[in-house]
């Protein structure tokens, strides 16, 4: 006689992220018990909330406190930290590889496929090697480490080239993860300045470049030209209709003949859908999403479900041949709507269609200002929208623990300064150890020749 586990029905979860914890979390609030187990897996033990990843790179968050431990999250599910590499639709198997150990075979009754989105780049030379992506809690603490540390470096230098090159800032792409790194980023160097002899803000140099004519396209013509201007104010310079050529020992050189030298390159100009799709034996569309109906059933397979980036989802409130952006907005609507589908097929009941309107769309751009686009047109610029902004992403950060610490850490904010400690030597810890550890060097002898 089988046990109770061997009856339920198995769901795997590929990806933690959006898609992946709310789905979960939607589905083990659903089931009655033993009625499905749930495995997720993810290269990452945590999901991360990319909407603050600007406030945590600029210091006005704890890095930590924008994740989501998954196993706290899901107590219910399996968490499993690896990745799944290939995947037997028609034998509804997947390979699963931990981070150590053997792989492994895991059988499903149904899939939800989460994997997101990562970097799209293209073949520049010089940014694999100089480059700073900006789409994990990893590279926004990198970033943060990396621009104090430059502020360190002009400030103790003798060097005017060094110091020029120190202070010198690049990013490359105008959306909402660009528009805010740079705004929060620039922020923060302007008040720690303040604490270095040395350096003043006109010694420093931002620079945006944008392959189209405007900026931040989710708000709007009006907003994205009032954001311009605003940025423009502090000293910032664009570059639009403007593409990086190259950036080889971080000597940009731009497609409208422009060059200088920079000491940090940060790349957003845009995400593409995972490419681990391709073994997943899944349909894609023509650029690598997933393809599914308006029930986020992948097209021609009732037991796989997909959402979030790495699906092209149809989106039935703007009319026909339309598809949902690749938006934290539409991926926690797609999530929830996917987890209460897959219970309703487990059930035997039909799937429902996913349809949502846009609400609108909120950008931070520093210490009390923003931008924002709300409830069908309503336009906020400074102050109200920086509030909005907050507003909404405390309402939609999950777990009540970490909307308490966000709100403990704006909280102090309001009355201590960002910390300005640049922390650089924390992504190689062992150096200094291994230095001291290592035997001496023997010492050189001399041999002298006699006459």
């Amino acid at each position: 006689m089988s046990s109770n586990k061997d009856r339920r029905h198995r769901i795997l979860v590929v990806g933690g992220g959006y898609v992946g914890l709310y789905a979960a979390q939607r589905i083990l609030k659903k089931a009655r018990r033993d009625e499905v187990s749930v495995t997720v897996v993810d290269p990452r033990s945590y999901m991360t909330y990319q909407p603050f990843l600007p406030e945590a790179a600029a210091g006005s968050l704890s890095p930590r406190h924008v994740v989501v431990p998954l196993r706290r999250a899901l107590p219910k599910a399996d968490v499993v930290t690896g990745r799944v590499t290939t995947i037997d639709q028609e034998k509804k198997v997947a390979r699963i590889v931990p981070l150590v150990g053997e792989a492994y075979d895991h059988e499903f009754d149904y899939l939800v496929v989460a994997l997101g989105s990562i970097s799209r780049t293209f073949p520049i030379p010089g940014l694999a090697e100089n480059g700073i992506g900006f789409k994990t809690i990893e590279e926004a603490i990198a970033l943060r480490n990396h621009v104090l540390g430059q502020l360190d470096v002009a400030d103790s230098t003798t060097d005017p080239e060094i110091r020029r090159r120190a202070l010198t800032f690049a990013f490359v792409g105008g959306g909402f993860a660009g528009i805010e790194a740079l705004a929060e980023i620039e922020d923060m160097a302007r008040d720690a300045v303040k604490y270095y002899k040395n350096i003043s803000r006109d010694d420093m140099r931002f620079i945006m470049v944008e392959a189209m004519h405007r900026i931040l396209p989710e708000v709007g013509d009006e907003l994205g030209k009032w954001t311009l201007a605003k940025l423009k104010e502090r000293g910032i310079e664009f570059y639009l209709e403007t593409s990086l050529q190259s950036c080889v020992d971080k000597h940009c050189v731009l497609s409208d003949g422009t060059e200088f030298d920079a000491s940090t390159i940060v790349w957003t100009a845009g995400v593409k859908p995972n490419p681990a799709l391709a073994q997943f034996g899944l349909p894609l569309g023509p650029r690598g999403h997933v393809d599914t109906r308006p029930t986020l059933q992948v097209t021609g397979m009732d037991h796989v479900f997909a959402a979030g980036d790495n699906a092209q989802v149809p989106d039935l409130a703007s009319g026909e041949g339309a598809w949902c952006p690749p938006n934290a907005q539409h991926a926690v609507r797609q999530a929830k709507q996917l987890g209460d589908n897959v219970m309703s097929v487990v059930r035997g009941f039909p799937p429902g269609e996913y349809k949502h309107k846009n609400l609108g769309a909120v950008a931070g751009l520093g210490l009390h200002k923003g931008v924002a686009i709300v409830l069908g047109g309503i336009k906020l610029k400074g102050l109200p929208a920086w509030l909005f902004h907050r507003t909404y992403h405390m309402y939609a950060m999950p777990t009540f623990n970490r909307k308490t610490r966000i709100v403990a850490d704006w909280t102090l904010a309001m009355f201590f300064r960002r910390e300005i400690v640049s922390l650089g030597s924390m992504e190689h810890p062992r150096d200094e150890f291994a230095e001291a550890a290592l035997p001496p060097a023997p010492a050189a002898t001399t041999v002298s020749k006699s006459a």
